[in-house]
């Protein structure tokens, strides 16, 4: 009852996304990749990466295509937060700053979730950021017709021989789309105000 219909919707998208070629491969890029950054590891980022590595686990005829746009807008929120950090510290608590490598150690391994506490702290301006990178990021890598043959390990799949086709421009979509979020942080993020110590009262 479950099954045929579930086949039979997955065959079709994948004849869809075989037949995606420049633009509407982008918009799917786009799309795939603002849904990475929209929660960064829930529901609707994991609803991406799933799809994406179902693609790729298929038997029959399977797509690299979206996992590739998948990880690399994955990656782009904790990397554009670092360097924002790094780059525009009035915009970030001590604390934050002091998370940035962190961050980034957590950006490289396609860890989303290294956002979540800037995200957290500040969502009207940091998810938007977020997720105009990502989307960026994506759209780079389906235009490109970047693939990516493993369903995870950040950076450290670079440089296995295979895994990654068009691996330049792979890379340039995601320094990009990392530079596009710092922008956009730098844009959106208010100055953090120098919280003013008193001094008790009747004290000299």
């Amino acid at each position: 009852v479950v099954g045929e219909p579930v086949a039979a919707a997955l065959a079709a998208i994948t004849s869809w996304l075989k037949e995606m070629q420049g633009s509407n491969a982008a918009f799917l890029g786009l799309l795939l990749g603002a849904m990475m950054a929209f929660d960064m590891g829930g529901p609707i980022n994991k609803a991406a990466y799933a799809f994406a590595t179902g693609l790729i686990t298929s038997q029959t005829d399977p797509i690299y295509g979206p996992m590739a746009a998948v990880m690399a807008a994955g990656m782009t929120p904790p990397l554009g937060l670092a360097l924002a950090a790094l780059l525009f510290k009035n915009r970030f608590s001590l604390d934050e700053r002091e998370a940035a490598g962190a961050t980034a150690a957590l950006g490289i391994s396609f860890i989303t979730e290294g956002a979540i506490p800037y995200a957290a702290k500040d969502p009207l301006r940091v998810i938007p950021a977020l997720m105009l990178g990502s989307a960026i990021t994506g759209a780079i890598s389906m235009w490109f017709g970047c693939q990516l043959k493993v369903p995870h390990g950040g950076v450290f799949v670079l440089p296995i021989p295979n895994a990654v086709v068009n691996l330049s421009p792979y890379v340039i979509a995601i320094v990009v789309g990392t530079l596009v979020t710092t922008a956009a942080l730098f844009f959106l993020k208010r100055p953090v105000e120098a919280k003013a110590t008193l001094a008790p009262a009747g004290a000299r």
